[in-house]
């Protein structure tokens, strides 16, 4: 579980370098990961399963952040945004609109689309 060594090896690195922002999301998120575990009992955890856990708590602290912004209390959002950056350093890469788009463009050319109502073999 290569995803799980290196948060425990983050952990220990934020420790010695007093990284408490850092400190404080691995280790929260180390104890959602072991919910997750014990939850999932006797069958062992994936790395799918960490992956879940990871999307879920980035998608929480965006939603804090909204709400944060909403009512004010910007100290507040600026903690969770510094959170947020921690986590989503375990996500895999996202693509960028512009690869999006040449990516589609090279599918509707390869399907032949011309209507929208060739959109289902696109979506395909």
């Amino acid at each position: 579980m290569e995803i799980r060594e290196k948060i425990l090896a983050d952990i220990k690195s934020a420790m010695v370098s007093k990284d408490t922002v850092k400190l404080n999301t691995l280790r929260f998120l180390n104890a959602q990961i072991k919910n997750k575990e014990i939850d999932s009992r006797p069958t062992p955890i994936t790395a799918d399963d960490v992956m879940a856990v990871i999307k879920k708590l980035v998608k929480q602290r965006k939603e804090s952040i909204e709400q944060f912004l909403a009512a004010g209390r910007t100290d507040l959002s600026d903690a969770e945004a510094a959170e947020l950056k921690v986590l989503e350093t375990y996500l895999p890469a996202q693509m960028g609109k512009e690869q999006i788009e040449s990516l589609v463009s090279e599918v509707i050319a390869a399907t032949g689309a011309k209507t929208i109502k060739d959109m289902g073999t696109v979506m395909k």
